[in-house]
């Protein structure tokens, strides 16, 4: 017997955690509660039921995806399997924002940029011992 055969029914929060958008069940339901995760444009509860052709707005901590639910799967299961059971159809807008957002990430890395401002302790050291 197959996931999708075990029944029809099936929780929105449970499905989302199952196809690994969230690490935890609880998170799941606490992103639906909280109007992260959208169906036509309004808020959808966590047990709200899920079926095949169902397209939702979901906003993770490092995203917005959307995406068409393509089976229905009731446990979680690896990451290569999970994949298989949704479709990312996130508009192309909303990819290029993130790319840029992750390219502009990458210039601030919080390091003193090298030979700008003060020396730090090993160049005071190396100063100190090259003036004496």
């Amino acid at each position: 017997m197959s996931n999708t055969e075990k029944s029809d029914k099936l929780r929105l929060d449970k499905y989302l955690w199952s196809i690994r958008l969230f690490k935890t069940r609880s998170m799941a339901a606490t992103a639906c509660d909280s109007g992260k995760v959208k169906f036509d444009g309004t808020q959808a509860k966590a047990a709200k039921q899920v079926h095949v052709g169902d397209e939702y707005d979901v906003r993770t901590e490092g995203r917005l995806w959307r995406i068409k639910v393509t089976g229905l799967l009731h446990n979680r299961m690896a990451y290569s399997e999970a994949i298989k059971y949704y479709s990312d159809i996130t508009p192309a807008e909303e990819l290029e924002r993130l790319q840029l957002q992750r390219q502009a990430s990458s210039f601030h890395t919080g390091k003193r940029l090298s030979k700008v401002g003060r020396p730090t302790k090993k160049e005071r050291r190396d100063l100190d011992e090259f003036m004496e």
